[in-house]
């Protein structure tokens, strides 16, 4: 039987957690919530292979879905069906000086025609489409914006047990993150103020800063799932420092783990810019202000309004996230 849609399931090289999170999400939810289609699941190799640029498009010639999903901007150059196209984010179009030098290029000669051949482009937030009109000159009545989601624990995760109060960072240490303006921040906090800044990923000599008795620098490496969510739960607050962010999952984890979250003005999406603490990106006195307020708010004034963004977020799933791309396949196929 001819699928209504091709899902290419690829975990490759150059996935990011962030779009591994979101491709399993829509492999496991998509069934589902859309039992009117048919759906079939196909990709193979790593990217920018043979089996990519030309294993992928004779597969999609065999399989004649009537529609093909990239989740990813990993894509074929030539794709011979109709087709969608998710783009999380253009950083590395935004900030080409912290990529390689191959990656623009990539960006404009293959991923570029795709996207402006597609039928839709999926997105996660508001801002991303201005910046493909503006980088690839894609038409922006032909993005859909839908927000990403999680699955929170149905049970709040018992809290991180650390010997001192902490901030918490989940994700890469790229240089777009701006680590270095949350260590400064965070080693100009009061010396009385005691407060460690926990991250995860490997130890960065390049970031090692102290405050003494009263804090550590502690990097924790990689992490699973369930240890993410207790780090989320027992933190005195988020912080996502980065320059940009396409959704930025954490965000909204540590909002469904009802924990304040602060983080730079572009690094939050336009649905959760209500409950953040925002701050200009790469301003370390403004965002020390707002660590110091929260870390010396009264426990239950930040308890109560974090458990209200806990519940004003909660409609923000996975399944939602499914649901508005099985509409976005609708419409494409009617």
């Amino acid at each position: 039987m001819r699928p209504d849609v091709a899902l290419d399931v690829r975990e490759t090289s150059h996935t990011s957690a962030g779009m591994l999170a979101y491709v399993r999400a829509l492999r496991e939810w998509l069934p589902r919530v859309a039992p009117d289609l048919t759906l079939a699941e196909f990709g193979r190799g790593d990217n920018f292979d043979v089996a990519e640029q030309a294993g992928m498009p004779v597969s999609l010639l065999r399989l004649r879905p009537r529609l093909v999903h990239f989740p990813t901007p990993y894509v074929p150059r030539f794709v011979p069906v109709s087709h969608v196209v998710t783009v999380h984010d253009l950083i590395d179009l935004e900030f080409p000086d912290y990529a390689k030098s191959k990656v623009g290029p990539y960006w404009r000669r293959i991923v570029g025609p795709v996207l402006r051949s597609a039928r839709a482009v999926i997105t996660d937030d508001e801002s991303t489409v201005g910046l493909l009109e503006r980088y690839l000159r894609v038409d922006p009545a032909r993005v859909r914006v839908i927000p990403l989601g999680v699955d929170a624990p149905e049970a709040p995760a018992q809290p991180d047990p650390r010997r001192r109060p902490y901030l918490f960072y989940a994700g890469n240490h790229r240089p777009h993150k701006d680590l270095r303006t949350l260590v400064e921040a965070w080693a100009g906090l009061p010396a009385g103020l005691p407060l460690d800044l926990v991250l995860t990923g490997p130890d960065e000599a390049s970031l090692a800063a102290t405050r003494g008795d009263a804090g550590d620098l502690v990097f924790l490496g990689d992490r699973t799932e369930a240890e993410i969510w207790a780090l989320h739960r027992g933190a005195v607050a988020y912080v996502q420092p980065a320059l940009r962010e396409g959704f930025g999952l954490p965000i909204l984890e540590a909002m469904r783990s009802a924990t304040p979250v602060i983080a730079s003005e572009p690094a939050v999406p336009a649905v959760l810019r209500a409950f953040a603490d925002m701050y200009p990106a790469g301003d370390a006195g403004a965002l020390r202000a707002l660590i110091l307020a929260t870390a010396t708010a009264g426990p239950h004034e930040r308890t109560a309004a974090a458990e209200h963004v806990r519940a004003a977020t909660a409609y923000l799933t996975w399944e939602r996230t499914a649901r508005a791309t099985a509409a976005v396949y609708r419409e494409l196929l009617a």
